[in-house]
């Protein structure tokens, strides 16, 4: 695994007349600053937490300037090689004049002083200490950790009596206590990451010999300090509020690009439309959202959009105020190069999962070359403490952690991992593990533990999307893949998911020999999830899965092609061909048989074929179906051959009963899932009863989908037969 990172972004620095200068107003934090003041007024040591970007060093910068406005402001922007230089820049909004001492070495803090020692005016002292890590050479140290005691040293600096290295070297915490102690002193210790531990140290010395100091940190994760009060700032939403106001990194986007393209600029719908997905790409971030903005500037927010819907590392802007965030790679890479190695390595693999995942899951995918297993949640831990990572559920009981990775952390990691020549492993490793779920997503359907299954798909449906739709690029990845797809027949055929899950079987179908069993069940169920869109598509689709079927002697493929011909008959107005095929159905798949509709599915379907004609029959069939070995655990097929009751009392003018069974066939299922297939039916049935009226065959036998379908080559040709 590469531990090093590269750098690939501009290097440019911006004019002299653009240092230091506030890239605007304050977007979207109106909340966060109060709660920012407020705990500024009943806390001594306040931090603001949480990932790279997020505009933890913006919303301090706006509540220390509440802070300083009530006194001269001075200002020391640290010590670079050489002699100090200073400047007299104009006053701000803020009474007194103010000192700027410019230029920070490698390897130093930055500080500023802000209403300095004898302030004129009514309001605290503020020093305000800064990492000057992403400047002109991030990448080669200037992001790295800081020495030792620089914090120490810099503080001293701000503080106005000890001035260059070898002065700040030799004194310690307890020398800079005695400074502060006379006076009223709020110290802003800005990026403190590179210097972590030494902060904790510090600060924790400096309020326990300080009792008129307040504390100000933003770093990516707390001190850990008791009496800390730790604010975390989460990214802007990107959705819109309920009022008629814009999404707060919305408007964010619209306010940093008027300023830069010009007020008159008019936005038409399909640039909001673009804006609100750059919005969600980068998942609000405020670095990623003014620096979209800035691309689009120059380019078109259309094509910002579409690049950013891949990859969003590559967004830069040279003349943005502050070094570190003139390149939104270079700003994660500031934390990547703070991780150890095993932190590294995990921050690369677990890039190759998508969404949410949990403790298991990554150590699966993470572990391996010398990383054990038991070292991965620890890692994730800490990640998840810098902002790599966000919790999306906290452990109760015995529930794991799950985890979702940040957008940008994501991107990056995923070029760490090409990087190390390691996509290809995690990818393979990322598949046996997403196999692995899906059978056992089948394993609990077909054993009567059907929510069960059905959150298992939804925790884990993003992961599986990816695995799904990069298996075709590995082309040894493609029969675990199709057999993943089969296992899921459920979601795709019963949870509304038609078009997904034949999508991904026509493109691995191809890839997998024609001779196995995989190919007759996957034809099966692509033509059973093409039924109701495109009868002839479906018929075609079936002329290959039958031989298939017969040569690997599977009844209950075999069976399951029978009920999808009783089907296109069905809709074909061909209602004897209709009821032989359900009947053959019903007879020909055995019990329990995992892997697709079980048989008393088809003989629900075969008593609403009989309904109208021998309605006899069509109860009998009914009865049957509810009957059948293991219905006392298959919620799906009981639904099913309870609407086939109600519809079959409804046609034969029971209306009374009819409602009844439809209403309680509704009041079983479970409000906390998705409504499975059938539920629909059920309510379009209630309304029939309702209005006293006959409705037509429902749709119960057969999942919607598409209307046309577009069979691969291999199929029409007979490879696949």
């Amino acid at each position: 695994m590469a531990d090093v990172w590269t750098r690939k972004g501009s290097d440019s620095a911006p004019s002299a007349a653009g240092r230091g200068q506030v890239p605007g107003p304050l977007v979207g934090r109106e909340r966060e600053s109060q709660a920012l003041r407020t705990l500024l007024e009943d806390h001594r040591l306040v931090t603001v937490a949480g990932e790279v970007g997020v505009g933890k060093s913006r919303l301090a910068a706006e509540a220390v300037a509440g802070v300083g406005a009530r006194g001269s402001v001075e200002r020391v922007l640290g010590v670079g090689k050489g002699r100090v230089g200073v400047e007299v820049v104009a006053d701000v909004g803020v009474r007194g004049s103010v000192e700027r001492v410019l230029g920070v070495g490698k390897g130093r803090l930055a500080s500023d002083a802000v209403a300095g020692v004898g302030a004129q005016g009514a309001g605290p002292r503020v020093l305000v200490v800064r990492w000057p890590g992403g400047g002109q050479d991030a990448g080669s140290g200037g992001a790295g950790p800081g020495a030792p005691a620089s914090l120490t040293a810099a503080v001293l600096e701000a503080a106005g009596g000890i001035h260059g290295r070898r002065g700040a070297s030799g004194a310690g915490a307890g020398a800079l206590a005695e400074r502060l102690r006379a006076a009223d002193v709020l110290l802003l210790l800005d990026d403190v990451d590179p210097v972590h531990a030494e902060c904790v140290g510090m600060v924790q010395t400096l309020l326990e010999f300080v009792p008129s100091l307040r504390v100000l940190v933003t770093a990516r994760r707390p001190l850990g300090l008791g009496g800390e009060a730790v604010l975390r700032l989460a990214p802007l939403s990107a959705e819109p509020a309920d009022d008629d106001r814009a999404a707060p990194a919305v408007e964010l986007f619209l306010e940093r690009f008027l300023a830069r393209a010009g007020a008159a600029f008019d936005f038409g719908d399909a640039e909001l439309n673009s804006v609100a997905d750059i919005c969600r790409y980068v998942g609000g971030l405020p670095l990623a959202v003014e620096l979209a903005a800035e691309q689009a500037a120059r380019s078109s927010v259309g094509e910002v959009a579409a690049r950013l819907e891949e990859h969003q590392c590559w967004l830069s802007a040279p003349d943005m105020a502050a070094p570190r965030h003139r390149s939104l790679r270079d700003a994660v890479a500031a934390a990547y190069v703070l991780c150890d190695r095993d932190e590294r390595i995990v921050w690369a693999r677990a890039s190759i999962l998508a969404g949410d995942f949990d403790e298991s899951t990554a150590a699966f995918v993470c572990a391996g070359g010398g990383l054990a297993p038991s070292r991965v949640p620890a890692c994730l831990t800490r990640l998840a403490a810098i902002g790599v990572l966000t919790p999306v559920r906290d452990p109760g009981g015995i529930r794991e952690p799950r985890y979702r990775m940040a957008p940008a952390a994501h991107d990056f990691g995923g070029e760490r991992l090409r990087e190390a020549r390691e996509f290809e492993v995690a990818a393979e490793r990322r598949a046996i593990h997403f196999h692995r779920v899906a059978a056992l997503a089948e394993n609990l359907w077909s054993l009567g533990s059907q929510p069960q299954a059905v959150r298992l798909v939804l925790d884990e449906a993003e992961g599986l999307r990816a695995m799904l739709e990069y298996a075709p690029r590995q082309p040894e990845l493609a029969a675990a893949a199709l057999e993943s797809v089969l296992n899921l027949w459920f979601w795709w055929a019963v949870y509304g998911a038609a078009d997904e899950g034949r999508r991904h079987l026509l493109r691995l179908l191809p890839m997998c020999r024609s001779d196995t069993v995989l190919i007759a069940r996957g034809l099966c169920l692509a033509a059973w999830l093409t039924a109701y869109g495109d009868p002839c598509g479906a018929d075609e689709l079936l002329q290959h899965a039958w031989p298939a079927a017969v040569l690997a002697g599977d009844d209950a493929t075999i069976g399951r092609i029978a009920h999808v011909q009783g089907t296109l008959a069905l809709y074909g107005g061909d209602l004897e061909r209709a009821a032989e095929q359900f009947q053959e159905a019903a007879d020909t798949i055995p019990p329990h048989a995992p892997g697709g509709l079980p048989p008393a599915v088809s003989l629900a379907a075969l008593a609403v074929t009989q309904a109208e004609r021998s309605p006899r029959a069509a109860r009998r069939s009914a009865r049957r179906a509810l009957s059948r070995p293991g219905m006392s655990g298959d919620a799906w097929a009981c639904l099913v051959a309870r609407y086939a009751q109600a519809f079959v009392d409804h046609s034969d003018g029971r209306t009374g009963r009819a409602r009844q069974r439809a209403h309680r066939a509704l009041a079983a299922l479970d409000g906390r899932l998705p409504a499975p297939h059938g539920c629909a039916a059920l309510r379009d049935l209630i309304t029939d009863i309702d209005r006293g009226s006959r409705g037509g065959l429902p749709t119960v036998p057969v999942p919607r989908g598409c209307t046309a379908v577009a069979l691969p080559a291999q199929v029409g040709s007979g490879i696949l037969g």
